[in-house]
């Protein structure tokens, strides 16, 4: 079956070469038994891979168990899975089949493994090992011939790292690897995705398609997507419902965007590593509206004391990430060509330390959120901190 076919089945809007490359993956994957992870951020539909390989696989028509390891308690994760003996714990009134029981000759979706507690991955590498595992409160072991394929959007290697995964289980999952890409790096395919939502939300509630204006389009295609395809979709079906106007301009489209947390400015990629770009682009945007004042206000005083030279107050109070800078500039337009780098740099030092402590005041000095709240990774964090030579 080629891509397009695989595509039209399943309901897969898109051109994208790296999201063809992850299809192509699956289905040519599907013919195995091999363990596959599939990695990709939250919201980009990452659960549709596991039903392609599936039922394309030899075991289609035996059981598919799609399982949220996230959403299960820690103390009956591992009944869940295993299954567990009568009055084996409290509550165990009969003896219960776990889901690698029930799914003997199928398949079995791990979805979220990494939130797996360390004892139920020892019990996980086991089935993956030898096809054994035995249930909770049993000593007796159990076969059973899953195909095993897990999911995950935290990174497994910064897990393994700090104690959270098992390397050993990593590699035995990861024997086919397939990366669902994020939506800002399908850019091409956003707009025909909104248009996809649009027409299904005005089916299912016997309205017109809401269409957009073309300001209103390239805000869409611009705007970072956080969280994916599944937040795209929920934009969509609000604007369906909530709006009366069938055609949405770019001031209403905005009122459903998110602005308010830098990870959400609408940030345009160029191929290049989207953290530092996001970094750069919020200081850059800051600094970009401080110049704008400086040119302004410069303009004013060579017009009203033919002046080239004056202390100008810069500094917007109302700026991304809720900044306050009223330091004093003192402007000299003469030494302007030969200093404009200078200031320029010193700017986005200034604002780049700025962003960063504000970001870690908000959030009690813990870096992982700050990192988050100012979109770029804990490690960039980090690296930014050293240059800076942040006292913190």
């Amino acid at each position: 079956m080629d891509i397009r076919a695989i595509k039209l089945r399943f309901d897969i809007i898109g051109d994208n070469p790296t999201l063809n490359r992850a299809i192509d993956i699956a289905v040519q994957v599907a013919g195995t038994d091999l363990s596959v992870l599939i990695t990709g951020e939250s919201g980009v539909g990452k659960e549709v891979f596991p039903q392609i390989i599936h039922l394309n696989s030899p075991r289609k028509h035996n059981q598919y168990i799609a399982v949220n390891c996230g959403a299960i308690p820690e103390g009956t994760i591992d009944s869940e899975l295993f299954g567990h003996e009568k009055g084996s714990f409290t509550g165990a009134i009969e003896t219960r089949k776990g889901y690698f029981e029930v799914a003997d000759g199928g398949t079995l979706f791990l979805d979220e493994v990494a939130e797996l507690p360390l004892s139920t991955q020892v019990r996980l590498l086991r089935v993956l090992q030898s096809g054994e595992f035995i249930k909770v409160g049993s000593s007796k072991a159990q076969k059973t011939d899953v195909r095993v394929i897990a999911a995950t959007n935290v990174n497994i290697q910064r897990a393994i790292e700090t104690g959270k995964f098992r390397e050993d289980l990593y590699y035995r999952l990861n024997t086919v690897p397939i990366i669902v890409p994020s939506l800002r790096e399908r850019r091409e395919d956003i707009h025909l995705l909104f248009k996809k939502f649009a027409l299904d939300f005005a089916d299912k509630y016997k309205m017109p398609a809401v269409k957009l204006t073309p300001e209103a389009t390239h805000i869409l295609d611009s705007y970072r997507w956080p969280g994916n395809i599944r937040q795209l979709k929920s934009i969509a079906e609000q604007i369906s419902v909530i709006e009366h106007n069938r055609l949405i301009g770019a001031e209403v489209l905005k009122k459903y965007l998110p602005q308010d947390n830098p990870n959400h400015l609408p940030v345009k990629t160029d191929g290049h590593n989207p953290d530092y770009l996001t970094d750069r682009d919020i200081i850059y945007k800051i600094l970009y509206q401080l110049r704008q004042e400086v040119e302004e206000l410069k303009n004013q005083l060579h017009q009203q004391q033919g002046s080239q030279t004056g202390a100008i107050l810069t500094g917007p109070k109302d700026i991304p990430g809720g900044i306050e800078d009223t330091s004093v500039v003192d402007y000299d337009e003469d030494a302007e060509m030969s200093t404009g780098q200078d200031f320029q740099n010193f700017s986005i030092q200034n604002m780049s330390a700025d962003l960063i402590k504000k970001a870690l005041e908000k959030h009690s000095g813990k870096r992982k959120a700050a990192a988050t709240e100012l979109g770029i990774s804990e490690r960039t964090l980090y690296r930014k901190i050293k240059e800076l030579n942040l006292d913190l």
